[in-house]
């Protein structure tokens, strides 16, 4: 006779998101309070993992940072010099560099309550975050993003992970930072498609759950694109606080179910930057994701159209491109089937239902979606034509 025992049990996580500028003055001591602050030992074993991008744009920064554990060696203790990993996507398509971090810090055997540092793109701290996270089970992690989707978006969750098999994010984990650091001066030399990369994300998050949010946005477009950075700033912290607010409250931080609110736009944009090998950065390829999807919900009926021309609208004057060639073949419409695989199984799209709400289906209308994509296309010939 079979027997069965239930197991079930909680476990809460917590961590800080900071916000601040200039990390590494040694004045500021937001970055020591942040590794220090359980007061679980005096002495703190921390290894820093670069973004390459970052390093070459701000070559100052590795001899700060330097200066700063200087200043701060009686409790914190850089193990080895920084470890610089390329920046971008490139990170996370090859496994050998993974196993290169992981081979690091075991040669610096780095514990369980050892600090890996990273510095980086979302990209980087993606695939640093998961070598951390196979290391002994899992190592105290402290995020450092140096770009405006880091920031906002992929550096304050629970992902971790890397490319394989042609897909987007096929394997990796959910651990939680111990820490993240949003430091604003990392920003400062960011290119303008980097600069911009990251508002798509908050057009996501905005248009299915803060009405009053996605009015700011589509104020503030031309700010955004002229790199006013008051409004970048407050874009970042409200778009992360949503982004926080869902993976504590939706019940399915760890996505166990089906439904991603979080993921509107992105079954385009993931199959996107694989068409394009990676060629076009994800943040502009969820502004495309968001701008097809947006279209779809308007000829559905969800969204009225006004809301559809304000939305194409908003991002085209954010500076994002929203059309490219690899959106002409048959070939974009297997991102559906990809994306319900990586769900787990059956298909799952977010939409909004009017702004600020959201809706999600389980089928979906190739014929509406084919019109959907021709709607963006002509809008941005018409936007061309105009220039």
């Amino acid at each position: 006779m079979a027997k069965r025992i239930n197991q079930t049990f909680n476990t809460a996580f917590d961590y800080p998101v900071e916000f601040t500028r200039a990390a590494f003055n040694a004045d500021n001591s937001t970055l020591f309070d942040l590794i220090a602050r359980h007061q679980d030992r005096e002495h703190h074993r921390v290894m820093v993992f670069a973004d390459s991008h970052l390093t070459e744009a701000q070559p100052e920064l590795i001899q700060n940072l330097s200066q700063y554990f200087e200043a701060h060696k009686q409790t914190l203790e850089l193990v080895c010099p920084p470890k610089m990993v390329p920046g971008g996507e490139a990170v996370k398509n090859d496994y050998r560099l993974i196993m290169e971090m992981v081979d690091s810090m075991l040669e610096y055997r780095m514990c369980r309550h050892s600090i890996i540092l990273i510095l980086g793109g979302g990209a980087v701290l993606d695939a640093v975050g998961f070598a951390a996270s196979i290391v002994h089970r899992g190592l105290r992690v402290v995020r450092m993003p140096s770009t405006v989707l880091a920031q906002n978006d992929a550096g304050i969750g629970v992902k971790n992970g890397m490319n394989l098999h042609g897909g987007k994010n096929t394997i990796g984990c959910f651990a939680p930072p111990f820490a993240v650091l949003n430091d604003y001066a990392l920003l400062d030399s960011l290119d303008q498609d980097g600069w911009i990369a990251g508002i798509s994300e908050a057009f996501k998050v905005a248009m299915i759950k803060d009405a009053e949010f996605f009015e700011l946005l589509c104020e503030k477009a031309s700010a955004y694109a002229t790199r006013d950075k008051e409004a970048m700033e407050y874009l970042i912290e409200r778009c992360a606080a949503l982004h926080l607010e869902h993976i504590a409250t939706s019940g399915d931080a760890f996505e166990m179910g089906s439904a991603r609110p979080l993921d509107y736009g992105h079954w385009l944009a993931h199959k996107l930057e694989n068409l394009s090998n990676y060629s076009i950065s994800h943040g502009h390829a969820v502004a495309t994701g968001i701008a097809i999807d947006t279209c779809y919900a308007g000829l559905a009926g969800w969204l009225p159209e006004e809301d559809v021309l304000r939305t194409l609208t908003a991002l085209k004057a954010c500076g994002f491109k929203l059309w490219y060639k690899e959106l002409e073949g048959e070939e974009v419409y297997q991102g559906l089937e990809d994306f319900r695989e990586h769900l787990g199984g059956a298909l799952c799209i977010t939409f909004p239902d009017q702004i600020g709400q959201r809706r999600e289906e389980a089928i979906v209308d190739l014929g509406l979606y084919k019109k959907a994509f021709a709607q963006v296309q002509n809008f941005c010939a018409t936007c061309h034509e105009a220039q």
